[in-house]
């Protein structure tokens, strides 16, 4: 007789693993918690192997379980997207992008491929969604509770970026924003070097941009500046004005990016600081949304040379390797 994995194994297995609770598993699938027991026998008997071991207090996985749920979440992506192109590009369900910020700037990377994606992808649906940052976007794409994000893969923990992929898109140019009273605030752009004596606010207190940390450490490092000490980081707008203000220190940021009333946003230049942006989603993701993201960050990067890396300028050596040869 052929050994047959029904979708309704697998899921029964996905939302076990990722509540460690089959009470609470049982209620996001909508079934019975006796039901969900005998589904995850059946499908230890078809592979042969135990997935979770099981007390009276806890649930966990075995490290067949373990090495199983990533390819069994590449499996059902793969189904739902047969299923989506069965009915028509338009029945593909609403792709959730998220795109690092909740303030708009007038040259977001994520906010114009976003635009474009929309325009060249009218029956579907890109639905934004505000993380803060790709670390804390990442953990949501492993979980499949975000299909997309932006952000700088290479500052990702190495066992994060094994489980995803990366679409590089555009190299940003590194800028520090401060109130409009600090006093290198009337400079048209900085040299690095004048950065000595001013500690340099790199968002170390905020967990969600690690990856973000990690850059301005190895920028700071490389050229002898010092960072500031981490606080609480603000959310929107207003309360960013107020915190720039209240601690005085500059913050790294990127070219382009949110204008926010009180404060200036200087280029450094000697050298230019980039940081790669790459487009990050799950592999083995067919979402024909996924498909319009790609293609507008292709457009864009090929008609803005979006990708092209200026002379002198500066970028982490696990950035670059990210970069299309030639």
């Amino acid at each position: 007789m052929p050994r047959d994995l029904h979708p309704r194994l697998l899921r029964g297995f996905v939302a076990t693993a990722e509540t460690l609770h089959f009470g609470r598993a049982a209620e996001r699938l909508h079934i019975a918690q006796q039901a969900l027991s005998r589904d995850i026998r059946t499908l230890e008997g078809l592979l042969g192997d135990p997935l979770f071991t099981r007390t009276t207090r806890s649930v966990g996985l075995t490290p067949a379980g373990q090495r199983l749920l990533p390819r069994v979440r590449r499996l059902l992506a793969l189904h739902d997207e047969i299923l989506a192109e069965a009915g028509g590009a338009g029945a593909a369900r609403p792709l959730l992008l998220d795109l690092n910020s909740d303030v708009t700037g007038p040259d977001l990377t994520a906010d114009r491929v976003l635009e474009r994606a929309r325009a060249a992808w009218p029956e579907g649906e890109l639905l934004a969604r505000f993380h803060g940052g790709l670390a804390a976007a990442a953990a949501e794409l492993l979980a499949h509770r975000l299909d997309a994000s932006f952000g700088r893969f290479a500052g990702l923990p190495a066992p994060v970026r094994v489980q995803l992929v990366q679409l590089p898109v555009r190299l940003e140019r590194v800028s520090v924003m401060m109130a409009d009273t600090h006093p290198l605030a009337a400079r048209p752009r900085l040299r690095l070097e004048e950065l000595a004596g001013h500690p340099v606010d790199i968002c170390a207190g905020n967990p969600a941009t690690t990856e973000w940390t990690d850059l301005g450490a190895r920028l700071l490092r490389d050229h002898g500046l010092t960072a500031a000490d981490p606080y609480v980081p603000p959310v929107g707008v207003d309360e960013t004005a107020r915190y720039l203000v209240r601690h005085g220190d500059p913050m790294l940021t990127t070219v382009g990016g949110p204008r926010i009333p009180g404060t200036v946003n200087v280029p450094l230049v000697e050298p230019v600081p980039l940081s790669l942006v790459s487009l990050v989603h799950r592999p083995g993701e067919r979402h024909p949304g996924l498909r319009a993201l790609a293609a507008a960050a292709g457009g864009l990067g090929a008609a803005e040379g979006w990708l092209r890396r200026p002379p002198g300028s500066w970028l982490p050596a696990a950035d670059a390797a990210l970069l299309p040869a030639g």
